[in-house]
């Protein structure tokens, strides 16, 4: 299957990404929690996936969710999050970080681009300065309105209770 050959531990993913640098790839990094996978979502990686070679998702670990969404959140497991990636075309890579951000992961990996939702203003994006610093780009791409995971989970609440 296409999965265990994109989704990688930190360790095994940062020898990957060495060796896609002396290929020169251009890398694309971006992060999120991708807890119910939705049109937002595949817009902006298929987006993401028009400024390099390789697009690698860092996605939230489960206990990284609940920091930052609270006790209910996940919805879906990390594992199953990573599954349903893989599954897009344009993802290349996978992993997941168990930090509160990305930071440490973009100081190891130190993608060509980094990039986030229109809803992050660029001076607020995390990693921005050493993704700078090494020469490389950071952007972010038009947030959609109305498609959010929370407000697909508030939808179905509304509609079911």
């Amino acid at each position: 299957m296409k999965c265990e050959k994109i989704i990688f531990s930190r360790e095994k993913l940062l020898k990957v990404i060495k060796k896609l640098k002396k290929q020169k790839k251009k890398i694309v990094f971006t992060n999120g929690c991708y807890d119910i996978l939705h049109i937002g979502h595949i817009k902006f990686l298929k987006k993401a996936k028009e400024y390099g070679d390789i697009l690698l998702v860092a996605i939230n670990s489960d206990s990284s969710v609940k920091k930052i969404k609270g006790d209910k959140r996940p919805i879906v497991p990390q594992k199953e999050r990573a599954e349903v990636l893989c599954a897009l075309e344009f993802v290349d890579l996978i992993t997941v970080f168990y930090e509160p951000d990305p930071y440490n992961i973009i100081k190891d990996i130190k993608p060509d681009v980094l990039i986030k939702g229109g809803d992050w203003p660029l001076q607020k994006i995390i990693g921005a300065d050493i993704v700078k610093k090494a020469g490389g780009m950071v952007k972010n791409i038009k947030y959609i309105k109305g498609n959010s995971t929370t407000e697909i989970i508030n939808k179905v609440l509304k509609s079911y209770s």
